[in-house]
């Protein structure tokens, strides 16, 4: 039979409190940390942007991007799929004064299209083909 191990807090360093000058600092490089990767981010989609036709922009592990996908699929378009963290990779390219874009993002051409719903809704009203069909991305 198990024995029970006694509990007792002094044993575990990693639970222990820093002082709260480091503690400081390193939070501090943490928000420096998390600016540069959103900077970057934002130039990778900007990029992107610039050099797909299709793209679909999504958060990182969102089922949403896959049925952005298949949806473009099932038209005979293959779109780019970049994952961001967060939806703050999008402010470079959005237009200044529109509207703010949830993700997934689907850009079409080099302009935001819209989000899921956006998309669902150009699909069913049959106006998504000759959009595609502009941009280069389907040659029905």
């Amino acid at each position: 039979m198990y024995q029970a191990i006694p509990y007792s807090s002094g044993g575990r360093p990693w639970l222990r409190q820093e002082p709260a000058a480091s503690a400081a600092v390193v939070d501090v490089v943490k928000v420096e940390t998390a600016l540069a990767r959103g900077r970057e981010e934002e130039v990778e989609v900007r990029r992107a942007v610039a050099e797909s036709p299709v793209l679909v922009v999504g958060r990182r592990g969102c089922c949403l991007i896959h049925v952005v996908k298949r949806l473009l699929q099932g038209l005979g378009v293959n779109p780019a799929v970049h994952e961001v963290a967060g939806e703050a990779a999008l402010a470079g390219v959005l237009p200044a004064g529109g509207e703010a874009a949830a993700l997934p993002a689907v850009f079409v051409g080099g302009k935001l299209l819209g989000g899921l719903d956006r998309l669902m809704a150009v699909h069913i009203s049959g106006e998504l083909v000759p959009i595609l069909k502009k941009a280069g991305a389907l040659w029905l």
